[in-house]
């Protein structure tokens, strides 16, 4: 292994490691709201778009540890950060169509605001690391 994939998967790993724990727990919160967006609320429609998106984020994440190049694992991270903006705004038409109320809605948007700084951050070093010599 050359000593620029060397240093770029360790970059990835390190980042990962963060970006995995955190989309990972995003994930099973996302799979309990919609488990009782179905049981308690009869909600099948929002839920299943959430659902998806929501799940998605970490599995796009955890694609990016195999990525194949810099500019994969920027694309692959880039489709996670898809994913938490289209989650973000389920989680506002949710709560502002009463399907959760304010404290499950500001919990889950804290959660999905680091998650999308933390992908933005992700990104732009990811950039920079393609940009240096």
């Amino acid at each position: 292994m050359k000593n620029e994939e060397r240093r770029m998967k360790n970059c990835h790993n390190r980042t990962n490691s963060l970006l995995n724990t955190k989309s990972y727990s995003f994930a099973l919160r996302i799979v309990q709201m919609t488990k009782y967006l179905r049981e308690m609320k009869q909600e099948f429609i929002l839920s299943k778009q959430i659902l998806r998106s929501g799940t998605s984020i970490g599995a796009s994440i955890r694609e990016s540890e195999f990525a194949q190049s810099n500019a994969d694992f920027i694309n692959k991270l880039s489709i996670s950060l898809k994913e938490a903006n289209e989650t973000d705004y389920w989680l506002n038409l949710l709560k502002d169509s009463d399907y959760i109320d304010s404290n499950a809605f500001n919990s889950m948007e804290i959660d999905c605001g680091e998650l999308i700084a933390l992908l933005v951050s992700s990104i732009k070093t990811a950039k920079n690391k393609s940009n240096e010599p």
